[in-house]
């Protein structure tokens, strides 16, 4: 292992250790060897079990505890020194107060564990866009999850020698062992849990959870939450967005982002296989994008992650065979089924289940059972370099030039299939528009319509006033046939029997066809409308599709009222920050209105 050397972090070290008190201190060094090794140790705890390696080689079953399964946005917190500074959206208290609170929570936390230090990478480790941080963490479903998901090791230690700043990040599952006594088969708190920001500081507290979204501080902790701060401070953007490049039949290459909250499709459109021939998608990435300009003014993409941290329930050779294909070998899943093969099962990945030996809770389970055999936000870690449908330049450390910016949610009404918004600042707009129907991904109603502006809801570190204005601001620094054009698109819409009227999957190449065509400024395929440019029916290719021309028309219909319904509700929301919501998308709000009034008269 590599000596330390630099005495900002072995003082914290010794700090932690100090407070924490393990058992044993453990330093990562990111080798397959210690990734093989902490994997047999969870076997040996009854905490993994190794899938058949004939079916799926290199894989691991686990489950968590039944109330350990989601991102827990409760008791998610910023803390900065003012609270207007966190804004109306996120849960703030006194970072004074909250140092003095974890000290006492993280008091003792690790008795009888090992601490585990994690030196790790997020983006493209030669990138001057990189952030590194080290996360300690008593729990080993932790490192080998973070070993698939960022780039960790020696090589990010000897950078912190050589006086490389890094971002402390401290995680315990808050669950200590008496001598002799027997660990849980998944230690947690239910009764106290925090995931704790202090973006001015620049570190990461968490405490009582082992699930991912909660306990990997490189993902949503690290790369959004303080990289959103970051962002802000240093000019660029740290976004909820996947990245692809699409490929048209003649050979032209164009690279999109697209936001969509959690449980929406994202890793779904980020590995498409397109049904369109000779149309090709490639995947830099299906979570999060770091978005700078570059000296040609142009703006540029960098996928800070290593590895994808999918839902599994309704992935399917169906729905998305290129990450069926992914997580073939390799993989640790979490909270599925387990098949009496030894393989690993959930709804919607096949038409009807096979014998299942447990449920995701690891209780035996029956087709005649009436509880889902896997749950509804199971997961799959797996590393990013066994994509099937890799795009080249997925770890290119200046990252993609963006064509396009995609917005979108799950909405069973109101909002159409495609739209384009009329200029960069109507795109801002369109971004603090988004609502979205609540997924399993995080704690919540199910179903329930929530607004979520630019799918960073649960994800901004400051207030969101200033992220509306941050975006606004970046507009303004390069001329408006270099930004990339906004688009808002809507999978997800319903007849009136509660049947989905567009296909989706692969055939979500069409609506991309024909933002593809718009970038290129072809105007003949659209309308203006108040809310954007609409596709000509005829421009939207549909050619193959048992689509009939009356879903076709609800699909691209925009509803005066339905919409001027929504513009009240948005203008009510706005309210919420108050001097902090930029008064150039109130106008822009007061305009649409007004648009929508005078609309078809």
């Amino acid at each position: 292992m590599v000596e330390l050397h630099n005495q900002i972090l072995i003082d914290w070290i010794e700090k932690v250790t100090r407070l924490c008190r393990p058992e044993k201190v453990h330093f990562c060094d990111g080798s397959k060897e210690e990734y093989d090794e902490i994997c047999l140790k969870l076997v040996k705890a009854d905490i993994f079990t190794p899938l058949n390696p004939k079916i799926r080689p290199g894989s691991y079953w686990c489950h968590t505890h039944p109330a350990d399964v989601a991102r827990d946005e409760e008791a998610t917190y910023i803390c900065t020194k003012s609270r207007e500074d966190a804004g109306p959206t996120n849960n703030w208290k006194d970072p004074e107060e909250m140092h003095l609170f974890l000290d006492k929570l993280f008091s003792g936390c690790m008795e009888g564990r090992t601490m585990y230090l994690i030196p790790f990478c997020m983006g493209p480790l030669n990138s001057n866009h990189a952030k590194i941080s080290v996360q300690i963490t008593d729990s080993p479903y932790v490192v080998v999850n973070m070993h698939l998901m960022t780039r960790m090791g020696k090589a990010i230690l000897e950078k912190i020698n050589r006086g490389a700043a890094f971002v402390p990040g401290l995680h315990s599952v808050g669950v200590p062992l008496k001598k002799g006594e027997k660990d849980l088969s998944w230690p947690c708190r239910n009764d106290q849990r925090y995931i704790v920001h202090f973006p001015e500081e620049r570190s990461i507290f968490s405490f009582g959870s082992g699930y991912g979204g909660n306990a990997l501080l490189g993902k949503k902790c690290l790369a959004l939450r303080i990289g959103s701060y970051l962002g802000k401070e240093e000019g660029w953007m740290a976004e909820h967005m996947l990245i692809i490049g699409v490929t048209n039949p003649q050979g032209e290459k164009k690279y999109f982002a697209a936001a969509f909250p959690s449980g929406c499709g994202k890793t779904n459109l980020a590995m498409m296989q397109p049904a369109l021939p000779g149309w090709k998608v490639e995947c830099v990435g299906d979570d999060i994008a770091w978005i700078r300009f570059k000296e040609d003014g142009r703006l540029y993409a960098v996928n800070p992650e290593a590895g994808f941290f999918g839902i599994a329930p309704g992935t399917s050779y169906h729905s998305n065979p290129n990450a069926m294909k992914t997580i073939a070998k390799n993989t640790i899943f979490t909270n599925v089924a387990i098949t009496k093969e030894g393989d690993v099962w959930w709804e919607g990945m096949t038409r009807h289940p096979p014998d299942i030996a447990k449920d995701w809770r690891g209780q035996p389970w029956t087709k005649e059972n009436q509880t889902k055999a896997a749950h509804p936000n199971a997961r799959f870690t797996v590393p990013l370099n066994q994509c099937s449908a890799l795009d080249p330049k997925w770890k290119d450390p200046e990252g993609v030039p963006l064509s396009a910016i995609i917005f979108g949610g799950r909405r069973s009404t109101t909002i159409p299939l495609v739209f384009e918004a009329l200029n960069w600042r109507h795109g801002v707009f369109l971004g603090t528009m988004m609502s979205s129907e609540m997924t399993a991904a995080a704690k919540g109603e199910r179903g329930k319509l929530r607004h979520d502006p630019f799918a960073m809801l649960p994800f901004c570190g400051y207030n969101m006033g200033d992220y509306f204005a941050h975006w606004l601001e970046m507009g303004t620094r390069t001329s408006p046939e270099k930004l990339p054009k906004i688009f808002y698109v809507n999978w997800f819409l319903k007849d009136k029997n509660g049947k989905y009227l567009w296909p989706g999957f692969g055939e979500n190449i069409r609506p991309i066809k024909w933002m593809f065509d718009r970038i290129d400024d072809r105007k003949e395929t659209a309308i203006e409308t108040p809310i954007g440019f609409i596709p000509k029916q005829k421009a939207l290719d549909v050619n193959g599709l048992e689509l009939s021309k009356e879903n076709l028309e609800s699909l691209l219909k925009v509803d005066r009222m339905e919409f001027f319904k929504e513009m009240e509700n948005l203008e009510e929301y706005f309210f919420l920050f108050g001097d902090r919501m930029p008064k150039s998308l109130l106008e822009e709000l007061v305009q649409i209105k007004e648009k929508l009034l005078l609309w078809n008269l």
